[in-house]
């Protein structure tokens, strides 16, 4: 039966009440129901593949790093350094091994995710090639970028020591 039957032969409150749990339990049943999810989880989880699980944690990251480039707001957490630090700790893997694998200096790589230093273009293309194009260059870029926009729109003290080198200034205003 395909949808256009199925909704010429229910109403839409027999779909609803067909697809929708009540959720009409008592405090002990809902206790009971949250247990046997809890153990069904764990059970599901146990049973899935590490290629899965890496895959999985992947693509949430992914799916963070879009979220956040698409967002308007600066949050000072999101930085290019947390991104590559998650990164790393998606693939349980030691500093040392992972700076080996992108062939940069276990120092530099510290450097990147401690916030001490900016990432290059090549470092980025680097990551996106580890991560077999999952998170692409340019999201690692776009991150770095909203870094530097947030700076250059919060630094006052910058405008005000720049102000000098500054002469014969537009007496127009557009917005």
């Amino acid at each position: 039966m395909n949808a256009k039957e199925i909704m010429n032969k229910y109403t839409t409150k027999e779909l609803a009440d067909a697809f929708v749990l009540s959720s009409n339990l008592t405090s002990k049943q809902k206790k009971q129901a949250d247990a046997e999810l809890k153990i069904a989880r764990t059970k599901t989880q146990s049973e899935m593949a590490d290629k899965d699980r890496l895959v999985l944690k992947l693509m949430q990251l992914k799916f963070q790093i879009e979220d956040y480039l698409k967002s308007e707001s600066f949050n000072p957490k999101f930085t290019f350094s947390y991104f590559l630090k998650e990164y790393v700790g998606i693939l349980n893997k030691k500093r040392k091994y992972f700076a080996r694998e992108i062939n940069i200096d276990e120092t530099e790589l510290s450097q990147l995710i401690n916030q001490h230093r900016l990432p290059n273009d090549n470092i980025m293309v680097r990551l996106e090639i580890h991560s077999n194009n999952s998170i692409s260059a340019v999201s690692w870029c776009k991150l770095v970028e909203k870094e530097k926009e947030h700076a250059l729109k919060t630094n006052v003290s910058l405008r005000q020591k720049e102000k000098k080198y500054v002469t014969n200034k537009l007496t127009v205003h557009i917005r």
